[in-house]
C-alpha cells in the first residue's frame, strides 16, 4: 500500500522520531512505513491520520490488485 506519510512529515517539519514518540511506535516503524516495507494496523491508520488531522484515505493509497480473470 503507498502513503504520503513521508511527504505529510516533511511538509510539517516533522523528524521521524518526533513521529514515532507521538505515535508510540518505534522510528524504525515510522521508516518501514514510510518505505512501504509495511502496512499499519487499522488503530495506527487511525492515530496518523488523526496527528495529521486528515482522513486515512488522505494518506494511504489503496490499490487494488487487477485480477488475470474478469468475472
Amino acid at each position: 500500500m503507498k502513503n504520503r506519510l513521508e511527504e505529510l512529515r516533511k511538509l510539517n517539519g516533522i523528524k521521524q522520531e518526533e513521529l514515532a514518540l507521538a505515535l508510540e511506535v518505534s522510528r524504525q516503524t515510522i521508516g518501514s512505513l514510510e518505505n512501504g516495507r509495511y502496512n499499519p494496523s487499522i488503530l495506527l491508520a487511525f492515530k496518523i491520520a488523526r496527528f495529521f488531522n486528515l482522513s486515512i484515505e488522505d494518506i494511504f493509497i489503496y490499490e487494488e490488485e487487477e485480477s488475470s480473470e474478469k468475472l
